[in-house]
């Protein structure tokens, strides 16, 4: 994720970040704004609540091209997103071990990530969602093609592989608890 970000900062994207890897960016000389310091609310309830207020929310599904869109997100001075990077909490590495109990696994669901990656699919006319390393070659060659920019095709293709990722992940998460 550094070297995806570093590529991003030449674009000129602004970087907004949570937990760990934040602090990984900043402590590799990226500039990065905390989620907090863009909701003006600090992570709550051990780290369950951070992402899902309207300022991410809002700043991922609004369509930029709706004069009502745009008027709400002046009104509530919530800006645009055109990028949406999200890996999810690794739920398969509990669920996954003899060992973990119920309670470490249902503390490694992910609930804010999938939010986000499906708000980003859904609207993939004008954010691009990457929720997958392996993807991040694909969006720097774009933003290298296309002058910072990503193409609807792409686009598209990462939409649709977020919801197979998100529904697989929703998937694991059904069959570990109904094993139990």
């Amino acid at each position: 994720i550094v070297n995806f970000a570093r590529v991003l900062k030449q674009h000129g994207v602004e970087i907004i970040s949570t937990g760990g890897t934040l602090k990984a960016l900043r402590d590799s000389g990226i500039e990065a704004t905390s989620v907090e310091d863009l909701t003006g609310v600090g992570s709550m309830f051990d780290g369950r609540v951070k992402t899902l207020h309207p300022p991410m929310m809002g700043g991922i599904l609004a369509r930029p091209d709706n004069p009502s869109d745009r008027e709400q997100m002046r009104e509530h001075g919530i800006g645009s997103f055109e990028l949406v990077i999200v890996n999810l909490y690794p739920f398969s590495k509990a669920a996954d071990d003899p060992d973990a109990t119920l309670a470490d696994a249902i503390e490694l669901i992910d609930v804010g990530g999938p939010s986000m990656i499906r708000a980003a699919a859904k609207n993939h006319a004008t954010v691009a969602v990457v929720c997958d390393p392996t993807d991040y070659a694909t969006v720097i060659d774009e933003l290298n093609t296309h002058d910072g920019q990503t193409s609807l095709l792409t686009r598209s293709r990462l939409a649709a592989k977020a919801f197979s990722i998100t529904a697989a992940y929703d998937a694991k998460i059904a069959s570990h608890l109904m094993s139990r």
